[in-house]
């Protein structure tokens, strides 16, 4: 066979290929049409089933897995929050004590420095610095120191 006869044989069993092909696609194109719609149909009604289903799982989740995962979620960020420092409340007593032994140290500063004074201003009297150091009688020494020290 020449590579002309082959060639022309192949053209006519497409040709008579094709014509049987027509003749089938023309028989099974209204029975793909119907088989077509009745997939919309049931693609449809699917869909119309489904959607309540859907809803309504998700009703049961959101009431009964989403406070389980919500009370999860609290206390993992509990557990990841740092602790907050705690209050030292002896640092308050202690704070307490402190202010409390000054204000009596110097209230004792205070007292001795006023004891001190009275006896300096009695030590400088010019009645007893003359002579020995003890006051004549009759001089009012006695009365004088007596009210330096009360003033």
């Amino acid at each position: 066979m020449s590579p002309k006869n082959r060639s022309d044989a192949i053209k006519d069993g497409a040709r008579h290929a094709a014509a049987q092909l027509k003749s089938a696609a023309e028989r099974a194109k209204p029975l793909a049409k119907s088989t077509g719609d009745a997939a919309r149909r049931g693609i449809l009604r699917t869909r119309a089933w489904a959607a309540p289903q859907v809803e309504r799982s998700g009703q049961v989740l959101q009431d009964t897995v989403a406070p389980k995962v919500s009370a999860v979620l609290s206390s993992a960020a509990g557990r990841i929050d740092p602790a907050q420092p705690r209050y030292r409340r002896w640092q308050k007593s202690l704070g307490l004590a402190t202010l409390t032994a000054a204000g009596g140290a110097v209230a004792a500063f205070f007292r001795n420095r006023r004891k001190t004074s009275g006896s300096v201003t009695t030590t400088a009297d010019p009645a007893t610095a003359a002579g020995n150091g003890q006051a004549t009688p009759g001089s009012g020494a006695d009365t004088q120191v007596n009210s330096q020290v009360k003033s």
